[in-house]
């Protein structure tokens, strides 16, 4: 069963208080460490600019959306973020699941 990541972020001010050639190299290690999750089976399905000309628009500016075989590797990831000091830059929340379909949905809204 898959199991999906949602990630929504906004640079904070320790980040644009960082000069760029800090950001640079910390942006740069992010994308090496990137590297070994493909062997992990993790998939990035986005990461990109949030649309902020829709109703109920999210206020972070950034989206990243990933899909994972199982929890480890989602754990893994989660992991990796938080050891890179991803969470002293960017304002950040995560919403994590399982694979669902619209039938099971429905019956979780009608529930207490």
């Amino acid at each position: 069963m898959s199991h999906y990541l949602i990630e929504l972020y906004s640079p904070n001010a320790a980040w644009t208080a960082l000069p760029n050639d800090q950001r640079q190299q910390f942006l740069d290690g992010i994308q090496t460490a990137m590297g070994s999750l493909s062997s992990l089976g993790v998939e990035v399905l986005t990461l990109s600019k949030t649309d902020t000309d829709i109703d109920n628009a999210a206020a972070h500016r950034f989206l990243g959306v990933w899909r994972f075989p199982n929890i480890q590797a989602r754990d893994a990831l989660l992991a990796g973020i938080k050891a890179s000091g991803w969470y002293d830059y960017f304002d950040h929340v995560n919403a994590a699941a399982a694979a669902g379909d619209f039938d099971s949905h429905l019956i979780d809204l009608s529930k207490r």
